[in-house]
């Protein structure tokens, strides 16, 4: 058996690590050789589909098992791990051992994310917001403003849609049910004046929710693309950046493969905007404030091992190698962000990204314990709704009543 040195005093440990299937989880992948060698310490990274994520690492946490070290989640489900005790504060950790941790190295919207009861619980390792991808050819080729409402985003669909006979589909946006369509519904929630929570009610029964729900659902079902409904976030991607769509709403982190030459045929055609608004004073910002992190399982048998894991992969260093693998505008570190390799490669989309930080909004997605479960009758809602399985009204006043009931209202 390894023992640790004065050095390396971790090594022959052992951290087993739950990625999510990402950009940055395939750079961590291809750069850990690296930290191996450093600090003597074997990582094992479990990498699955976003999809999958939650509940695995929930079947561990419920278990307690120490099966995973570490976790690689958005901030959502992090703050429910918080919440039920499943992952641990990490500023013991980072007092200790800050070689590679430096918390002013992180774009500030990004790092105060993750926190529950003022502690911070999470290291970021890519985030977002929301905004509005259109194409700057066909605007100008048919003389359409860019839009700042949903009113104007409806015209703007109908008029390419039709001056195109239907060639070039008006807008795409996610049906997927679950996490993929209330993602980026829930713009059009906040767009519309609703809001997930009212006290201890999820208001998806309200008559700014079924405003949203009618919009998204008329403008998909008449100026998107058909099949829209099994759309995830790849799906919705890929159609766009193939040139088959005039709009799109979605992810910031879209804007590196729009600019990619390797997989977009749209590279320079992209304009960025605002989510447009439907009301003049929306309750908050229609624009996300997303974080996805790395978490200290409470179960780990090695903590000291996973931290220096955690803050290595989540280090300026990593984050500005990363960028060098694959398209990533979704780093969370300063030095990233404000390099010249990023303002490069994405500089037709950094200034409106870091606009809609700016404005992202933090309650954007329902930041409570039973978020996964809200998130799943939403989902449900939006997909009935989508194909016509049942009205909007009545799939969000159902959606409405198992959410209040699981919250014992």
């Amino acid at each position: 058996m390894v023992h640790g040195t004065p050095d390396k005093p971790f090594a022959g440990q052992t951290v087993n690590v739950l990625m999510e299937q990402h950009t940055s989880s395939d750079a961590i992948r291809q750069l850990l050789p690296e930290f191996e060698k450093t600090t003597g310490i074997k990582v094992n990274l479990d990498i699955v589909p976003y999809d999958n994520l939650t509940s695995k690492a929930l079947l561990g946490f419920s278990q307690g098992s120490d099966q995973y070290d570490v976790v690689f989640d958005d901030w959502i489900h992090g703050l429910a791990y918080a919440k039920a005790g499943y992952i641990v504060p990490l500023a013991p950790y980072a007092q200790k051992l800050s070689s590679y941790y430096h918390e002013q190295d992180f774009y500030a919207p990004y790092i105060q994310m993750p926190r529950y009861d003022k502690q911070l619980y999470g290291l970021p390792v890519y985030g977002e917001s929301t905004f509005l991808m259109y194409r700057k050819d066909l605007f100008e080729k048919y003389h359409i403003a860019v839009p700042k409402t949903m009113n104007e985003l409806e015209a703007a669909a109908q008029k390419i849609y039709s001056a195109t006979d239907g060639k070039v589909y008006g807008i795409t946006l996610r049906g997927q049910q679950g996490i993929q369509n209330v993602y980026v519904w829930s713009a059009f929630l906040w767009a519309f004046g609703g809001q997930w929570l009212q006290g201890n009610h999820v208001a998806l029964d309200s008559q700014q929710a079924l405003k949203a729900l009618k919009f998204y659902t008329d403008l998909l079902n008449r100026y998107g693309p058909p099949g829209v409904a099994n759309f995830g976030w790849q799906e919705n991607r890929l159609l766009f950046q193939q040139g088959k769509a005039a709009m799109t709403i979605d992810a910031t982190v879209n804007g590196a493969y729009n600019e990619d030459p390797a997989q977009s045929s749209i590279v320079g055609k992209v304009g960025y905007a605002p989510v447009p608004t439907a009301v003049a004073d929306p309750v908050g910002s229609p624009s996300s404030l997303e974080v996805h992190g790395l978490y200290l399982s409470k179960f780990s048998t090695h903590p000291e091992a996973a931290w220096l894991f955690m803050s290595w992969a989540t280090s300026k260093q990593v984050q500005l190698q990363r960028m060098q693998i694959s398209p990533d505008s979704g780093v969370t570190a300063l030095a990233a962000i404000d390099s010249q390799t990023f303002k490069d490669r994405y500089g037709a989309f950094r200034e409106t990204m870091l606009a809609s930080l700016a404005r992202g909004n933090s309650n954007y997605l329902p930041q409570i314990p039973q978020s996964n479960q809200i998130i799943n009758y939403a989902g449900i809602a939006i997909a009935q709704a989508l194909v016509g399985a049942q009205k909007p009204d009545a799939a969000l006043a159902s959606a409405a009543r198992q959410c209040n009931q699981l919250l014992g209202g």
